[in-house]
């Protein structure tokens, strides 16, 4: 069955446009809970959010999409992704719902869920779904008596907030860093803050000030001049920076140079290894993570294992094959010892706990190797993929062939926005870019 409202994310699209529609959302939230009530007991549903001028709508319809199928609603307000999925499995919850967009821009919502366990649903649950959109529910509604009641709940954050601190020791403590946040304006607003300054740092904050709008705008994960402009400003030994629902994170060192995802794997990967906390012989990326990263793990003769883009791939795999480590270049790094999905703000404290304990600048302890010089354009679309067109199709070939053994070339569609991504890696820079560049331009031709 093709997949008409799931990407690789959950559902989203532009705010009140299809699928992101309140009658939409209303069907997801009916369709959602039938799919989740199994036996007599009262079903309860969580649902969190990020700060964008839609969720007000998006939540709403939820609500009444759930309690219309009996469903019990816990409404959390802003919340991280991770928290939601913590929460889930902590209340004993059916189903957790994360209204958001991650790191896209404000006009953009989604709406991901969790399992019972903590987990985002599979493809076959998803395509439970997605056939129940298609039908007539009105003949699966539950009587008056039976309607779901909703709720909203308040110490969920301080909840969150004690589950981040105690992935780390109780003996460590972060007293002597000056550290820079930045919570893009997002979910993450008011916790992560809060977890550093109990962990003992010297906490300067940016991007709290959430107005609907200002979500990513020029500050978190996507955006990090702001964040190390501050790190200069006020001579910080590290800079953090979450995406708007806080399940990817990048760093900043103390001169201000960023620090992606795949150098954030491979330090936690190496500790881990190093105290015998890695519960198998390597980690798992997805295709997007640099060579780099995979000639610096076979050094410490550890495996590198690559799934499709999509930190639910990883999640897969990671549970599968007895990985406890895992993630993306883009920030996710999904730690299965606390967590069941990428959560920016525990992997920033693993980090931090090395910085502590290695007692180095975070400039030395986060550069693991030289990246492999890789080149991302992103082509912008309507309607049908332009992969299709015979003019792309041998575009990708003839780079191929130009790379030969020496690099790779990987052209996808976006799982979450209309953008074809050209992401090419080559130890030679110049002819790389040439590759990329005429892949890019005939993708663009194509759109047209």
């Amino acid at each position: 069955m093709t997949r008409k409202y799931f990407g690789t994310d959950g559902i989203r699209g532009t705010a009140n446009q299809v699928p992101m529609t309140p009658d939409i959302a209303l069907k997801v939230g009916m369709a959602a809970g039938l799919s989740f009530r199994t036996g007599n007991h009262r079903h309860r549903v969580v649902i969190g959010k990020d700060t964008r001028l839609s969720g007000y709508m998006i939540e709403n319809a939820l609500v009444a999409g759930f309690t219309a199928v009996g469903m019990d609603v816990l409404v959390l307000g802003p919340m991280p992704t991770p928290a939601v999925a913590m929460l889930t499995r902590s209340v004993r919850a059916d189903l957790g719902v994360m209204i958001s967009a991650s790191h896209n821009p404000f006009q953009d919502n989604g709406i991901k869920f969790f399992g019972p366990d903590g987990y985002k649903l599979s493809d076959d649950v998803e395509r439970e779904i997605e056939a129940l959109l298609e039908q007539d529910l009105s003949t699966r509604l539950v009587g008056p008596s039976e309607l779901g009641r909703a709720k909203r709940i308040d110490g969920m954050r301080d909840r969150y907030i004690e589950f981040a601190k105690r992935t780390l020791s109780r003996e460590m403590s972060l007293a002597g860093l000056r550290i820079v946040v930045d919570c893009a304006n997002g979910a993450a607003y008011k916790v992560a803050p809060e977890v550093l300054w109990e962990l003992g740092a010297d906490v300067i904050a940016i991007g709290v000030e959430p107005d609907g709008y200002n979500i990513n705008r020029g500050c978190g994960s996507t955006d990090t001049k702001a964040l190390c402009a501050k790190v200069h400003e006020v001579r910080a030994d590290i800079g953090i920076a979450l995406d708007g629902d806080a399940d990817r994170v990048i760093i900043v060192d103390e001169n201000g140079q960023v620090v992606d995802g795949d150098q954030l794997m491979a330090v936690v990967a190496q500790s881990w290894q190093e105290d015998g906390r890695l519960s198998a012989s390597g980690i798992v990326a997805t295709v997007m993570s640099n060579l780099g990263l995979e000639r610096y793990l076979a050094g410490l003769g550890l495996e590198l294992a690559r799934t499709k883009v999509g930190d639910r791939y990883v999640v897969e795999h990671m549970r599968q094959h007895g990985f406890n480590v895992g993630g993306e270049q883009s920030g996710h790094i999904v730690l299965s010892d606390f967590a069941t999905t990428g959560d920016g703000l525990v992997a920033a404290l693993q980090v931090l706990a090395c910085v502590v304990k290695l007692n180095r600048p975070v400039s030395e302890v986060c550069r693991r190797f030289e990246p492999v010089p890789q080149i991302l354009k992103n082509v912008r679309y309507a309607g049908a993929t332009p992969l299709d067109d015979p003019r792309v199709q041998a575009a990708i070939e003839d780079g191929r062939r130009e790379l030969g053994d020496h690099g790779r070339l990987l052209i996808r569609p976006s799982g979450t926005e209309p953008l074809i991504r050209v992401m090419g890696e080559a130890d030679n820079e110049m002819v790389l870019s040439g590759v990329v560049q005429r892949i890019a331009d005939a993708v663009a031709h194509a759109a047209a």
